[in-house]
């Protein structure tokens, strides 16, 4: 389904995903509208998909996962369906996605420490070939919007 999306609810989206708990009215202020229709906007495009969902962004260093890294998987003949069924059940992964190129997947893991990244490999290596990058620094904080007037 396509929605068009004019240009305040483009903006009400841009408030949402700074804050997804951001009082209605709050948003109305930005917006130049009353909380009910912020309300309006905001139930429908919930309705019709724009919106999938609201979510608590976690600080994984306070809940000791020092380290994050990315891992592409480069899948062994056979491996890669049984890795898609199971790659949901690792606690590790924060985000994977199956691309294109001389890999099959691309992960992004939280983790305590080195001890931990060669255990959580090891799980791997078993679907395929593994290429694993440490993070040093989140770089931009939000993704922009697909599609966003600027």
């Amino acid at each position: 389904m396509n929605t068009k999306i004019d240009a305040l609810n483009w903006k009400i989206l841009r408030l949402l995903q700074d804050n997804a708990r951001v009082s209605f009215a709050t948003i109305g202020r930005e917006v130049g509208l009353t909380a009910p229709a912020v309300a309006e906007r905001v139930k429908k495009m919930e309705d019709s998909g724009v919106i999938m969902g609201y979510k608590a962004l976690v600080s994984h260093a306070v809940t000791g996962h020092q380290l994050k890294a990315i891992i592409a998987l480069r899948a062994f003949m056979g491996k890669l369906k049984p890795f898609l069924a199971l790659v949901g059940t690792f606690d590790e992964v924060v985000n994977c996605y199956r691309i294109t190129g001389n890999e099959n997947i691309v992960m992004e893991v939280v983790i305590k420490d080195q001890f931990h990244l060669e255990r959580f490999i090891d799980k791997l290596i078993q679907y395929g070939e593994t290429r694993t990058h440490i993070v040093l620094s989140h770089v931009i904080n939000n993704a922009p919007i697909h599609g966003a007037p600027n």
